[in-house]
């Protein structure tokens, strides 16, 4: 069975940094487009950065360039999300995807397996 599964959310002062991990099960990253996404409590999900399984470019929203960072680790076939500097509206729940066509993606249906998320909360 292929799964993706997110780890290291959780509440964090603004200012501060956490690292999010997207670990692939029962498939190699190395082949997939990696997505990473968040959705705020009434807005919708949006791209927060992605990386090409084609190329190896990666994408970041406006909003987080700068201050956020992805990686992808083959050895481990996990992906991370390195968030620095988070603000208040950086809360949001995170999810990570794969999608199979490999590319460096916004749109959900570019990506074929999801995560079940998990949230980050920035608060003081």
């Amino acid at each position: 069975q292929l799964q993706v599964v997110e780890s290291g959310g959780g509440l964090v002062q603004p200012g501060g940094n956490l690292r999010l991990s997207c670990a692939a099960r029962g498939f190699t990253f190395y082949h997939f487009g990696i997505g990473w996404f968040r959705q705020a409590p009434g807005k919708e999900r949006e791209i927060v950065s992605c990386i090409s399984s084609t190329d190896g470019g990666i994408h970041y929203a406006a909003s987080v360039k700068g201050r956020f960072t992805l990686s992808a680790v083959n050895e481990l076939n996990t992906v991370f999300l390195q968030m620095n500097n988070l603000k208040v509206e950086d809360t949001a729940v995170y999810y990570c995807a794969a999608g199979n066509r490999g590319s460096c993606s916004s749109l959900d249906s570019e990506y074929d397996y999801w995560g079940q998320g998990t949230q980050v909360t920035v608060s003081s």
